[in-house]
């Protein structure tokens, strides 16, 4: 790490956006009663619940962190619930949580008040034997150190937690961790150091690696949301560490960014993966982590919704329960028959399925289909045109886009990972920033999009006709950065490439590469007449992950051309399910 350390820049208070009811220091145990209500948007306590507020927990490097934790009463042992991020564990009370739910439209009745944002809410789990600990991380809030972002060193704290929440008087020895986003990226990590009381897992959508996910995605220096992050999640008295810096020095992968993905062959813990297509942060990062770690007893669940309102939901909190009842519990309640993998497919017109069984991600049933681009057709097709007809656009000129469509002349389903094998050429630059979109389309042509949250109003069409994909999926998209083509022959497999991003490979004039670029992993239903398009273009097509951020513009200059046909075979893959 000596080659490339860590940068660190001032960290700030809480501002009063992020401020929450309980986050004032206020170290001591008291006893919420039933029907404690901390405020009146949120729901009353159920039962009891023992809250201790502030406990210092020391660190293997001496550094002290402040932990919250809610536990029934009585005496009976209790499994605990870790929730590690870096939003304060009093915010859930603060303007800033209570109005993205308001976004999305969920109601802050759901919960109590007393949850983090993101994570377990400690009315129900208390009321149903387990006790939930809410950490500020160091660096965080009131917490000692420099905060770090998505990193092993959390892991290792979280390990240290972990070992000393086992030996408390009041804890059975069993620890899980839950929650989405943050608290499901810090759970690879925290389960790669392999604590000796972390009994199960469930990342609910994270990334699960920095490089690739959120600065560097397809070796573009995107880093909008990245600099949210940074700037509005990470409050202390002392240092946070400065990614937004650091993409900008080390542009290519390195050991800092290597210490910035879990070793995923040391997570063996029991894990209850959850995922969706439509999260333009998270998809790629949770299905990556799913197949790549080593747990034997893992289950995936793929939803059509958003995260929050999936995670909150009546029924998955209670399918949630089964698998912690099963590893936190040891109750023998028949979990081991959950299908191993449930995915839903979307139809865009009212039509989703969900909690599709399968054994596998993509079930066994998905057959990699290579679809050839027609240059002069502009279509898809199962043979790959004879002659050689390139597409091409020029930069910054409308439409700056080629696309290809392909009609279904019967019940299709695609599930699993789509790719795209391009033969490209620029002209009149050295590189290109290519972005890559599937779209679905009616019988008449029409684009069909989709909403994930429950609210549609005025102002949510406004953010989203062009960015917050959170909000609304539009398809399944991928990019890459052409210098960045070279491939990781150790990660990639013929359904999902991998690139190094460890070299910069410049184009000469006139010459033609071929690159591989990873598209979302999708599960879409087409009936008979209804299209797909594919899109290649020099622009972000799908636009920002979130409400507010900048968009990045690629760095694209001269002419783009995607060859077609002849000895330049360009074709889109796709995993198409067969009877």
């Amino acid at each position: 790490m000596t080659d490339c350390p860590k940068s660190f820049v001032p960290s700030h208070p809480l501002p009063p956006a992020r401020t929450g009811i309980f986050t004032a220091f206020e170290a001591g145990t008291r006893t919420l009663k039933a029907g404690f209500q901390v405020a009146p948007p949120f729901q009353p306590l159920p039962v009891d619940i023992v809250f201790e507020k502030d406990v210092p927990v020391t660190l293997r490097d001496g550094v002290t962190i402040y932990v919250d934790i809610f536990r029934p009463t009585g005496n009976e042992k209790v499994p605990v619930i870790v929730a590690w991020s870096p939003y304060g564990k009093g915010q859930g009370t603060s303007a800033s949580v209570m109005g993205v739910f308001g976004l999305v439209g969920l109601s802050n009745s759901v919960v109590s008040g007393l949850a983090k944002f993101e994570a377990p809410d400690p009315a129900y789990w208390c009321a149903r034997g387990y006790a939930i600990c809410n950490p500020d991380p160091r660096g965080c809030v009131d917490s000692e150190g420099n905060s770090v972002l998505w990193d092993r060193q959390e892991g290792r704290d979280c390990h240290d937690l972990i070992e000393w929440l086992a030996e408390q008087s009041w804890c059975t020895g069993k620890v899980g961790m839950s929650g989405t986003s943050y608290l499901a990226a810090s759970q690879w990590f925290t389960a790669a150091e392999q604590p000796k009381h972390l009994a199960a897992i469930n990342p609910w959508e994270g990334v699960s690696d920095v490089y690739r996910d959120l600065v560097m995605r397809g070796g573009m220096p995107d880093t909008s949301f990245a600099g949210l992050l940074q700037n509005g999640s990470f409050f202390g008295k002392n240092e946070k560490e400065d990614i937004l810096l650091e993409a900008q020095r080390y542009p290519l992968m390195n050991d800092l960014w290597a210490e910035k993905i879990p070793d995923f062959d040391s997570i063996t813990v029991p894990a209850f993966v959850v995922a969706s297509y439509s999260n333009t942060l998270h998809t790629a990062g949770t299905f990556r982590g799913w197949r790549r770690i080593a747990s034997e007893d893992k289950w995936l669940r793929v939803h059509n919704s958003q995260e929050w309102p999936d995670y909150y939901d009546e029924a998955n909190v209670e399918d949630l329960r089964r698998f912690f009842d099963r590893y936190l519990k040891e109750i023998d309640n028949g979990w081991e028959d959950t299908p191993r993998v449930r995915y839903a497919v979307h139809d865009f017109q009212g039509g989703d399925q969900t909690n599709v069984p399968a054994d596998a991600f993509p079930p066994k049933e998905a057959v990699s289909t290579k679809l050839y681009l027609d240059g002069a057709a502009r279509i898809l097709s199962p043979n790959a045109p004879a002659n050689e007809v390139p597409a091409m656009y020029d930069v910054g000129v409308s439409p700056d886009a080629v696309s290809f469509i392909v009609r279904f002349d019967k019940e299709t389903q695609l599930v699993g990972y789509p790719k795209a094998r391009l033969f490209v050429e620029a002209r009149g630059a050295d590189d290109m920033d290519l972005f890559a979109l599937i779209q679905k389309l009616d019988k008449f042509g029409t684009p069909l999009q989709q909403f994930t949250a429950p609210n549609h109003n005025a102002r949510v069409h406004d953010l989203t006709d062009h960015g917050a994909t959170v909000l609304r999926y539009k398809g399944s998209d991928g990019r890459l950065r052409v210098s960045t083509r070279h491939l990781d022959e150790t990660l990639s497999t013929d359904d999902v490439p991998a690139h190094t991003f460890d070299r910069v490979e410049k184009l000469s004039p006139g010459e033609v590469v071929a690159i591989d670029i990873d598209l979302l992993p999708l599960g879409w239903a087409f009936h008979p007449g209804e299209q797909l398009r594919f899109i290649v273009s020099s622009r972000n097509l799908s636009g920002t992950l979130m409400p507010g951020l900048a968009e990045y513009v690629g760095a694209n200059a001269g002419q783009h051309v995607i060859h077609t046909g002849g000895q330049y075979a360009s074709y889109l893959q796709l995993p198409i399910l067969i009877d």
